[in-house]
């Protein structure tokens, strides 16, 4: 079984807190089922939880180079060369990330976030969409700080063929037969 979760922003990516904050059991009420990989607090979109460990073991594994696309939203407006460093990899905690795609967009048909994000009048901001195969703890937000451009807010789009497409944040869709799917 899949479930596919648009997380909110200020949600853990767990079932129980001890601080009392928001928490996938405030959403989902199914016994057995695992995140395979996290979202931080701060961070919103596509959560995959699933009672199979294999898969879960397959999506969030960086050897099986699963692509996870996130929607960033990004102080300032990156140059080419800023976005080709995003491609080519940039070093975080002395360690090269794995080359990416990386490209500046539109901003994206999102929901609200609640709460918004800082807007300083001084300051433009910008999107930029970056396609990933491994996940270090907020890695996205490193990059685009690395390259002088700070996430503000990050929404995770999908991960391989799963996306958020259709989900409001907070709501999940059931897939019980995965098979068709390439895992």
């Amino acid at each position: 079984m899949i479930i596919l979760f648009n997380k909110p922003f200020g949600v853990l990516s767990q079932f129980t807190d001890e601080h009392g904050r928001k928490t996938l059991s405030d959403f989902i009420r199914m016994a057995q089922v695992y995140p395979a990989g996290r979202l931080d607090l701060d961070s919103e979109g596509l959560l995959i939880l699933t009672d199979d460990g294999r898969l879960q073991q397959r999506l969030s594994n960086p050897k099986f180079e699963k692509k996870k696309i996130y929607l960033a939203q990004v102080e300032g407006e990156p140059t080419e060369a800023a976005i080709i460093q995003l491609e080519r990899g940039v070093l975080i905690e002395k360690r090269m990330t794995r080359p990416a795609t990386a490209k500046r967009i539109a901003e994206p048909q999102l929901w609200d976030r609640d709460p918004p994000i800082r807007c300083r009048q001084s300051i433009p901001t910008s999107w930029i969409e970056l396609g990933l195969t491994e996940g270090r703890n907020r890695q996205v937000r490193k990059m685009t700080a690395a390259i002088g451009h700070p996430t503000l807010r990050l929404v995770r789009h999908s991960i391989g063929e799963f996306s958020i497409d259709g989900l409001s944040p907070g709501e999940w869709r059931l897939i019980e037969n995965h098979s068709r799917y390439s895992l």
